[in-house]
């Protein structure tokens, strides 16, 4: 069979859905060297190259553009299958005698609209419901999102397949030594609760200042470091750390991967994931493989996630961030168990396992 990819996403800097499509796509084609894939980019992407059976097609275009021209090539190629990781235009524009798989990762655009960028809310809400319809099959990256399809579109739940992200092997647990020598070389204060993800308002990081305030008056020691790339309506959470005079405590990094971000888990007192809604969440994830302590939130598909080695908060709730927090200020034996649960309980999810799921999909489409 041929099959066609969007792999747009997997290039650059990444966030959840990019990490996604990069591992899954990789994982598929280690395990699928009878198929043939074309691998649809708008730049060049690495990780890609070495796949004999996989043909990258750079696409020199810009928005709906893009998606167009993409759309021309493929009946042009006429694949039996495409895959779409991460956006609905395309599927939407292409016949029905091309079958697609298309992957959803959340609805936050139908139930937190207010929170997301203005366009990338109104595209979704104006072309999933009709991507819903054209497609072969629909991946839910959860159990949370496969149940937010069916009550949102009162849509047939035998044609959504549970595919979940995972973290990176490359997150793991790190030698002393090792950590030494980087606290050396970064300055980093000896005590801090890390926070990961986009700086926008559907993150919660301003509930989590507000309880960090609150701790930190308390134990002055503790810092807390929050790492992601400014996005949509970011401007409130700068606003808020100056409204507690914490610009000393709180330090934004920008966007951090590999070893950098890895050791940070690993020096972390504790991870802090106070989102209000997510798809899946990739980050609780990579702090327990580094046997970091969670807290996270009770919504949405986080729990579903962090099982039972997570502390769980309510995202509304400023006084439970805090507590939380303060509780593994205070109880090292309560890290401790966090710490082995967490590792045990990330042990669960593997991109081999998801991609060897989409690949039982594509052999019975």
């Amino acid at each position: 069979m041929k099959i066609a990819v969007d792999i747009r996403s997997a290039s650059g800097e990444k966030a959840g859905k990019g990490w996604f499509t990069f591992y899954i796509i990789q994982n598929l084609l280690e395990q699928d060297q009878k198929n043939h894939y074309l691998l649809y980019a708008q730049n060049k992407t690495p990780g890609f190259d070495k796949y004999k059976n996989a043909q990258i097609k750079v696409i020199n275009s810009k928005g709906i553009l893009w998606h167009y021209k993409v759309v021309k090539d493929i009946q042009k190629e006429a694949p039996d299958i495409f895959i779409a990781p991460t956006s609905y235009i395309i599927p939407v524009l292409l016949p029905k005698s091309i079958k697609t798989i298309l992957v959803v990762h959340d609805l936050v655009s139908f139930f937190y609209p207010h929170m997301h960028n203005k366009k990338a809310a109104f595209i979704e809400r104006f072309l999933l419901r009709t991507a819903l319809k054209k497609a072969k099959k629909v991946i839910a990256v959860s159990k949370n999102t496969k149940n937010d399809i069916i009550q949102k579109f009162n849509y047939e739940k035998n044609k959504i397949n549970i595919v979940n992200c995972s973290a990176s092997d490359d997150f793991k647990p790190v030698e002393a030594g090792s950590l030494s020598s980087f606290i050396k070389k970064t300055n980093l204060p000896a005590n801090f609760f890390l926070a990961v993800g986009t700086l926008e308002p559907r993150k919660n990081y301003i509930n989590l200042i507000k309880a960090f305030g609150r701790v930190n008056k308390r134990y002055p020691n503790y810092h807390l470091i929050i790492v992601g790339n400014n996005g949509w309506n970011y401007e409130q959470i700068y606003e808020e750390i100056k409204i507690n005079y914490l610009q000393k405590k709180v330090h934004i990094l920008g966007y951090l991967s590999g070893k950098s971000l890895n050791n940070l888990y690993n020096l972390a007192k504790g991870f802090v994931f106070p989102s209000l809604y997510e798809g899946f969440g990739i980050p609780p994830l990579e702090a327990m493989k580094c046997g970091c302590p969670v807290i996270a939130s009770n919504t949405s598909s986080l729990p579903e996630v962090v099982g039972e080695s997570a502390i769980l908060i309510s995202p509304h709730s400023v006084s439970e961030m805090e507590n939380a927090m303060l509780s593994l200020v205070k109880d090292k034996n309560l890290c401790d168990n966090l710490r082995q649960k967490g590792l045990k309980q990330a042990k669960k999810f593997s991109w081999k396992n998801s991609a060897a799921k989409l690949l039982k999909m594509i052999k019975k489409l």
